[in-house]
């Protein structure tokens, strides 16, 4: 394996959207650098069951809806 083609892993801190800071391994930056998150586990749908509903901007949804109305879903 040719040396130095693997980028440095290392310790950041990883800021949850409720403030939390968690210190994980990446690639990211340098060593203490820290990632602020728009979106983490602690709030997003996917990994909260996904409870909210689904927002119909611009009539997209009802729109598809309709169109494909006749195909028994």
């Amino acid at each position: 394996m040719k040396k130095d083609t693997h980028p440095d892993y290392h310790f950041i801190d990883v800021k949850m959207t409720n403030g939390d800071i968690i210190k994980m391994r990446s690639t990211y930056g340098e060593e203490g650098t820290q990632l602020a998150l728009d979106v983490d586990p602690t709030v997003h749908p996917a990994w909260t069951g996904g409870g909210t509903r689904l927002m119909d901007t611009g009539g997209r949804v009802s729109k598809f809806k309709k169109k494909y109305e006749g195909l028994g879903f």
